[in-house]
């Protein structure tokens, strides 16, 4: 290619670039419009269903070289910069930062919010209790190797908070440490559940090392800072973040490891509306009697609902007696699933609706989807 072809090509690139911030000013224009009127009808700046039905528009109208994960990945940006815009938007996480709570703050939401790192998943909850403007909270809640996390569970018992979105995160965790040897590390911190996911890369890799357990990946990162013989299990993110020496990679055994994150809100704001690809969850307890969980469960059936996950959780007050985690596909405005609902509460001494909201996207649908448009792009 002569220079004069390059030139040529730069230059209409750099025509294309001014139109594209000429066009993204007058969006974020029309976007402080629409939260002046949000504001002024008393609604919450954060809809869920309408970001979910904006990303889902983008991929249907995606006939370019692009892929949607790209795609998806350019306009997070750029909603979350008129989120901005709009009125700052506050989210807590498990902290510190970098963890992978703040890892999955950033991939769903973009890094035009207030992330605010809490210690605990409970101080999660608690903080976005106490808050009065709308902030919200975002939390583990299972993971598809190590299974559900039982903290958050037991808060969504008694939370006030409902569910307003769901994000799944790929987990590829890293070994990070001051030193570059392995051959030092004496110890390894990290959260729970990261060291039993990478237990057996860990057993057979360093063998005879103390695992010492942490509240959270990213804590875990603090603490070999100061200890020259320790090593962490966490995030890239993290190696970056706090200057770390990113020893080894994917160290996790199971490569599809994924967690699933809860996006919770004040239900009094929730503006979530049906999208048409919605999840809704809720808890229930049944009479301590033969065939009662069986009898609770037959209006789903009844009513051809697909049940994709339940989870049975002791009561604290009441011994050998359970209440049920369900989530389904629907949305709790839908008539069918208000009706399965009505059926459902006859048969249940107590039903909690957590919330209904869009259905996240897991990694593997994600790369189903992608390869399809590639396949449709070279037809």
């Amino acid at each position: 290619m002569n220079a004069e072809i390059l030139d040529s090509l730069r230059q209409k690139i750099e025509r294309m670039d001014r139109e594209i911030v000429r066009l993204l000013n007058e969006r974020a224009a029309v976007s402080i419009e629409i939260g002046r009127s949000k504001l002024g009808a008393g609604r919450e700046i954060y809809d869920s269903s309408r970001e979910a039905m904006v990303y889902r528009q983008l991929a249907d109208c995606n006939g370019g070289l692009l892929p949607e994960t790209s795609l998806r990945s350019i306009f997070r940006e750029i909603i979350s910069a008129s989120r901005a815009l709009q009125a700052p938007m506050r989210v807590a996480f498990l902290g510190p930062e970098a963890s992978f709570s703040h890892q999955a703050a950033l991939a769903f939401f973009g890094s035009g919010i207030i992330a605010v790192p809490k210690a605990t998943i409970p101080d999660v909850f608690d903080d976005v209790e106490r808050e009065q403007n709308g902030g919200l909270g975002i939390v583990p809640v299972e993971n598809s190797v190590e299974g559900s996390v039982k903290t958050t569970l037991d808060r969504l018992i008694s939370t006030p908070l409902s569910i307003r979105a769901e994000v799944f995160l790929r987990i590829r965790h890293c070994l990070l440490s001051v030193c570059s040897d392995t051959a030092d590390i004496r110890r390894i911190y990290s959260h729970p559940q990261a060291l039993a996911q990478c237990q057996g890369w860990l057993r057979t890799r360093l063998p005879g090392v103390s695992l010492v357990e942490m509240a959270s990946t990213a804590g875990a990162a603090l603490r070999v800072l100061k200890d020259k013989m320790g090593a962490a299990v966490g995030s890239r993110l993290a190696a970056e973040t706090y200057g770390l020496n990113l020893l080894e990679a994917g160290i996790e055994d199971n490569p599809a490891n994924t967690t699933r994150f809860l996006i919770v809100g004040p239900k009094a704001g929730s503006t979530n509306e049906i999208t048409g690809r919605d999840k809704t969850s809720i808890l229930f307890g049944t009479p301590h009697v033969p065939g009662a969980l069986q009898r609770a469960l037959a209006p789903f059936a009844e009513a051809g609902i697909n049940l994709t996950r339940i989870e049975s959780c002791p009561m604290r007050d009441r011994m050998w007696e359970y209440l049920f985690f369900v989530d389904f596909v629907g949305h709790i405005e839908e008539e069918k699933t208000r009706a399965c609902l009505q059926d459902l509460e006859k048969q249940t001494a107590t039903l909690k609706i957590l919330g209904s909201y869009p259905q996240g996207m897991e990694p593997s649908e994600s790369l189903q989807r992608q390869d399809r448009n590639g396949k449709d792009g070279a037809r």
